[in-house]
């Protein structure tokens, strides 16, 4: 492995790894800050569906971190990438936020509210505004043959309270209710890391990326081979590693103690 000192693109997961809702974790200014003093660059990997750009550098201003537009790479950017190149849908019903279809509209999509015959393609995200109809009218639409897909496959999204269900327990249940199961498209599939490193230039060794659960940030990390960092400040487990048998290069408690780790690297070098 490279030394953290090393390496050149941060990929990082928001939820549980910079965050919790509005609490900000100690270290990630100081860590953020450090990474743009020695000429790096890191990039905001999310899962989350349910936010657009905009609603994610709201967050980022409130909670003072310094970001960009172009800072960001979402599941739902993978997915209008894919369904732009592998599919060319009519008309989408879309189970997901107001915000998501906005963006998917936005991108050019045709999209209906009901499970008429003209839909030919269900789409499911994290939808904080489900409810039983949506929930209905996805599995009037999965008896019929047409393709599905879901943003990703995260069972839970983490609150200051606990977690909250996800795009993952919603595909769960719709599994249980009609027997089909969607094509995921983000992390853990590595479609995201392949679209920052092929947008910032760095090549995979220059890489790492940091998130907190292993079945999806971990994995994706795996997958597109680049090394990882798991943290135990969200979801994820040190335990889970045996368990789920997904071995991330890195552990740490927090994004501070990795801080802490790169900031001992730099002085050891300097003091050579």
């Amino acid at each position: 492995m490279a030394c953290l000192k090393d390496k050149k693109l941060f990929l990082l997961d928001m939820d549980g790894t910079l965050y919790l809702d509005e609490t900000l974790f100690p270290g990630v200014l100081e860590f953020l800050e450090l990474i743009r003093v020695r000429g790096g660059r890191y990039l905001f990997l999310t899962n989350n569906s349910s936010r657009n750009v905009e609603d994610y550098l709201k967050k980022m201003e409130r909670l003072g971190i310094l970001a960009r537009a172009e800072d960001f790479i979402t599941s739902l950017d993978a997915t209008i990438a894919l369904l732009q190149k592998e599919y060319v849908p009519k008309r989408i019903y879309a189970l997901g936020t107001r915000s998501m279809q906005s963006q998917l509209l936005a991108a050019g999509f045709e999209l209906g509210e009901e499970p008429t015959a003209d839909i030919d393609l269900l789409l499911v995200g994290f939808d904080r505004e489900l409810n039983y109809k949506k929930l209905e009218d996805a599995c009037r639409l999965l008896g019929r043959d047409i393709p599905y897909l879901a943003t990703n496959p995260d069972w839970v999204c983490p609150t200051d309270f606990g977690y909250v269900p996800d795009c993952g327990s919603i595909c769960e249940m719709l599994e249980h209710a009609t027997g089909r199961r969607p094509r995921f498209i983000g992390k853990p599939e590595p479609d995201m890391v392949r679209l920052a490193l092929k947008r910032t230039g760095f090549t995979p060794e220059q890489c790492l990326l940091i998130g907190d659960r292993l079945y999806t940030d971990i994995a994706c990390g795996l997958k597109a081979g680049v090394e990882t960092a798991f943290v135990l400040s969200g979801e994820g487990k040190e335990e889970d590693i045996e368990r789920m048998g997904i071995r991330p290069d890195r552990i740490f408690a927090d994004i501070q103690a990795l801080l802490r780790r790169m900031e001992e690297e730099i002085a050891s070098d300097e003091s050579k």
